[in-house]
């Protein structure tokens, strides 16, 4: 028989309590990060620069643009590259965003200045060196709200 204070132990508060305790302790050990831990230095490609563009957009046809992506050090940690990322695109005008990179890979938003066009989406792309060791990289886009949905191409080299 269970003595008095081995039963107290099993009521559903101490349960939960054990099991609240029990996850986090997991959860801790899983996560890279922690309240405490600081954060591990950047190690991944600085992709930073200017980068000329040729893109296919599905509504408005081929188009011509500059990419400029900006490291922000102070959010990215190991392999992770936080960044500033602008697409100037003549006749249509700014794009400003940000991008999320895990080593070469990139989740991209964007926006046109003017939100009244709707004229926003998501891109992923990926980054490697040409022959002449400039980044380039190639992006598929989703615009969900733009002329009813639309998605396109770009390709872009460092300058």
């Amino acid at each position: 028989m269970l003595s008095r204070t081995h039963r107290s132990l099993r009521t559903p508060l101490a349960l939960s309590g054990a099991l609240t305790l029990s996850m986090a302790m997991c959860l801790s050990m899983l996560s890279p990060w922690s309240a405490h831990a600081a954060a591990a230095p950047f190690t991944g490609p600085d992709l930073s620069g200017v980068y000329d563009c040729t893109g296919q957009d599905h509504h408005e046809g081929p188009y011509t643009a500059t990419a400029t992506l900006q490291l922000v050090p102070a959010q990215s940690t190991g392999r992770f590259g936080a960044y500033l990322f602008t697409l100037d695109v003549p006749g249509y005008g700014s794009y400003p965003g940000h991008a999320s990179v895990r080593g070469t890979d990139a989740a991209i938003y964007f926006a046109l200045s003017d939100p009244s066009t709707k004229d926003f989406g998501t891109g992923i792309a990926s980054f490697k060196k040409n022959a002449k060791g400039r980044w380039t990289f190639a992006k598929h886009y989703f615009e969900p709200e733009f002329k009813g949905g639309n998605f396109g191409d770009e390709h872009c080299v460092q300058r």
